[in-house]
């Protein structure tokens, strides 16, 4: 490899690297190729900092095969003390046109989707992630979400 091309890989790890001083946890896992609508992603958060403050997001991978405009999550946040805070979210997944939003080159995108912000945590925390996307008019939830197939959380340090 020539010294060009080494103070090229150099700078694009330095970049890839260094744009991502923000995180403090960041977890993706599978939900295959359709996520079903009793399936409950958990995430056990590690110990943070008390005197710090951060902003806690749900992260997705999703490709075409996403079928609707809009995306609805249960999220809930379990506390040290038991206690849990349950958040029914939704968020826009697609352009007008039908093209998916987020991050990627691909027909796979990366969503990072804002969840609480300015949060402080003390002690111990889990997260469930769950979907609760339902067809217009119908009571039932769907039952095999296609075109999800990781989900994630992330926690940044607020700035």
């Amino acid at each position: 490899m020539s010294i060009k091309n080494s103070a090229l890989l150099l700078l694009v790890a330095t970049l890839f690297f260094s744009c991502d001083k923000k995180r403090v946890f960041d977890e993706y896992k599978s939900v295959g190729s359709a996520w079903h609508k009793d399936s409950i992603v958990t995430f056990n958060l590690p110990e943070l900092d008390s005197t710090k403050r951060y902003n806690l997001f749900v992260t997705l991978r999703d490709n075409n095969n996403y079928p609707f405009n809009n995306l609805f999550l249960i999220v809930a946040l379990e506390m040290p003390n038991g206690f849990t805070k349950v958040d029914t979210l939704e968020y826009q997944m697609a352009n007008p046109d039908g093209s998916l939003l987020g991050d990627g080159f691909t027909d796979i995108k990366e969503s990072k989707l804002f969840y609480k912000e300015n949060v402080r945590f003390r002690g111990k925390y889990k997260v469930y992630v769950k979907q609760a996307v339902r067809e217009t008019g119908k009571v039932p939830g769907v039952e095999l979400l296609e075109g999800i197939t990781d989900v994630g959380f992330r926690i940044e340090k607020k700035e």
